[in-house]
């Protein structure tokens, strides 16, 4: 019978069967209390129907099914092979490894435990009054890596209609022009950038354009203010309104969503350190565990 077709009926079986642990991995000495017909062996190892229940999540189709189950089948003999080849180069400790197991063990039940804790707890309103503290206390911390700008960036076809009224209206600042131009760059720009209020990384908003070619890129911000270029057919139009250099500090508005981000990670570290002292000092208090001498 081909493997496929095999694998089918086997996943059948096993989506019938009774609950059974995900890799229960029957091992020969109890081949005789077995009375599944295994799937694979590896070695001395076998793999079984009730091995791989709820392995396929419902609704799965058969096709894919039958494709997860070939995947993981392939996996296991693998890696049991490996674990055969290693056994049979390297004198292993048992009792240290079981130790390991252990601990791993014990450290994701932690773990799911600290995430659960900290979903349930976690504060996560964060006020700009805590950005700002936090900006100036670290200023040290944001240093740009890169140049930035905030202003205007339009790649449009050079034979787009009415250029130059699209050159005033980049060069107007009063807010119906700034609506007529969002209007103009949905009908005929290839790209754009109009949000003049951010700051934006300078390298991508001109990457993939012949801006990207400049020498001196420091020097051309501190000199340009309004540039266009035509290349290969297109128009494209910058227009910057303020820059900051690399090495500089980063404006505020440039790394708030990293500081929110800081301020989350340091709220949840301290929810998992008052929790593990939480529980200790309850133990210590009900007397729950003690030291021998």
């Amino acid at each position: 019978m081909p493997l496929t077709n095999r694998l089918l009926i086997l996943l059948g079986i096993a989506l019938g069967m009774s609950s059974c642990d995900l890799i229960s991995f029957k091992k020969e000495e109890d081949a005789s209390e077995i009375t599944e017909k295994p799937i694979a062996r590896a070695g001395e190892a076998y793999l079984y129907p009730s091995d791989i229940k709820d392995m396929v999540p419902k609704g799965t189709s058969v096709a894919d099914s039958s494709s997860i189950i070939e995947r993981y089948v392939s996996s296991w003999i693998r890696k049991q092979l490996l674990i055969r080849e290693s056994a049979s180069k390297i004198d292993f400790n048992e009792a240290e490894i079981e130790r390991k197991i252990l601990d791993y063990r014990y450290a994701l039940m932690v773990f799911e435990y600290e995430k659960y804790y900290i979903n349930e707890n976690l504060n996560p309103e964060i006020t700009e009054e805590e950005i700002s503290t936090y900006y100036h206390e670290n200023a040290s911390n944001f240093e740009l890596k890169q140049n930035i700008i905030r202003g205007l960036f339009l790649k449009v076809p050079a034979d787009a209609p009415k250029i130059d009224k699209l050159r005033t209206l980049v060069q107007s600042n009063k807010p119906e022009d700034r609506t007529e131009l969002k209007s103009y760059c949905f009908r005929f720009a290839n790209a754009y950038t109009l949000e003049d209020s951010l700051w934006f990384n300078f390298d991508e908003v001109v990457s993939n354009t012949p801006f990207i070619s400049v020498p001196n890129k420091v020097q051309f911000l501190k000199e340009n203010k309004y540039t266009e270029i035509t290349s290969e057919g297109f128009l494209y139009i910058l227009k910057i309104s303020d820059y900051k250099i690399s090495d500089e500090q980063s404006p505020l508005e440039f790394v708030k969503e990293d500081i929110r981000n800081i301020i989350l990670n340091k709220r949840k570290i301290e929810l998992a350190k008052s929790l593990e002292e939480d529980i200790y000092k309850r133990a210590e208090k009900n007397n729950e565990f003690e030291i021998f001498p």
